[in-house]
């Protein structure tokens, strides 16, 4: 399956996105052209070339996951990135997410908290041609304090609560979506900062994701 043409890849994406994305409601323009010029099949492992359209997360290595598509777009237009914000990715992964945040023009700070899949994520987005993505290796639950504040903050794990440390490196008006709950279910969260400096929570579904571990983590 590893010896599939562009052309298959390109009629697979097509797919994924009338029947796992606008099928389910996610509509915003540049998030599904975003969606249809990355490449999936590029950011899974060698194995899973086959798999990478279809609707549902592949392991990547270290115990780690790519999300499902769906779940990719639906995070993605929960942001309401215009181009111009700066954005806070905490877990790299394979870089899928992070390639769609750059896509659409933003400035992406993104954390991985395994050595080996950030390098790995950083190699391909680096031939991919993309110059507005820095990288780091730590711990995602403390943010990158000394380049906040950020505009919107997306984290790719599972929290146990609402990351408070992420919260505070947001800007005011800005927004953090997050899954929040226990390890094996949990809300999708679209957290915003009002003007006062408050924080308003919104669910908008059910998922399940890795656990997010750190300071403020698991």
């Amino acid at each position: 399956m590893t010896n599939l043409t562009d052309e298959l890849f390109r009629n697979r994406r097509e797919i994924m996105i009338k029947h796992q994305i606008c099928a389910r409601d996610v509509s915003s323009d540049i998030v599904l052209d975003a969606m249809n010029k990355i490449e999936r099949h590029l950011f899974v492992l060698p194995k899973d070339k086959g798999s990478a359209y279809d609707d549902r997360p592949l392991g990547i290595g270290d115990g780690q996951t790519i999300s499902q598509p769906y779940i990719v777009a639906l995070m993605t237009e929960l942001l309401e990135l215009t181009g111009s914000e700066k954005i806070l990715e905490i877990g790299t992964g394979s870089g899928y997410q992070t390639a769609i945040l750059a896509e659409l023009g933003s400035e992406v700070w993104t954390i991985e908290r395994y050595e080996s899949l950030s390098i790995v994520a950083e190699e391909c987005l680096d031939r991919l041609g993309y110059n507005n993505i820095h990288f780091k290796v730590g711990d995602g639950t403390v943010g990158w304090t000394h380049k906040s504040p950020f505009d919107r903050i997306i984290v790719t794990a599972a929290a146990p609560k609402i990351p408070e440390i992420l919260f505070q490196q947001l800007v005011t008006g800005g927004k953090m979506v997050v899954p929040v709950g226990e390890r094996h279910l949990q809300d999708l969260k679209v957290i915003s900062k009002t003007k006062a400096g408050q924080m308003e929570s919104v669910d908008n579904c059910r998922c399940i994701f890795v656990p997010l571990i750190g300071e403020d983590g698991w």
